[in-house]
């Protein structure tokens, strides 16, 4: 009997630090694109994995000349992140509709996932949802 009381505690524990854990893919507020949220050496980022549009859909609103004929899977939304606190800051987004980056921070709020833009004193706040 212990044991199973053991096996079940242990089970509630890895799943309560599970749902923690901002790695993974998330579902973005518009419901058009998957993003990868990863680590790499000790910074957070998160990739593109999914476009409703498709995979061939291009960066075309990306400033720099050079990248507009980019593919926009595999880049990089969020980059630079470092954990503080319970959140994930000092980061940037970057937002393929309008070819703008912006500050960013990140956390979880319950089974989702807050991703502010900054600029200044303004922000915007997305919800994403986990795959």
């Amino acid at each position: 009997m212990k044991k199973i009381l053991l096996m079940m505690a242990f089970a509630v524990i890895s799943l309560t630090a599970y749902s923690q854990d901002i790695f993974g893919t998330w579902i973005t507020e518009s419901g058009d694109g998957n993003v990868e949220i990863y680590e790499n050496n000790g910074k957070v980022f998160g990739k593109i994995v999914w476009l409703k549009k498709g995979p061939d859909t291009k960066d075309t609103h990306n400033p720099d000349a050079k990248l507009k004929e980019r593919k926009l899977i595999g880049v990089n939304l969020l980059s630079g992140l470092t954990k503080k606190g319970d959140k994930y800051e000092g980061g940037k987004i970057y937002d393929p509709k309008s070819g703008k980056t912006y500050k960013c921070a990140i956390w979880l709020d319950g089974k989702e996932l807050k991703v502010r833009g900054i600029l200044g004193i303004f922000h915007s706040t997305q919800t994403w949802k986990r795959k």
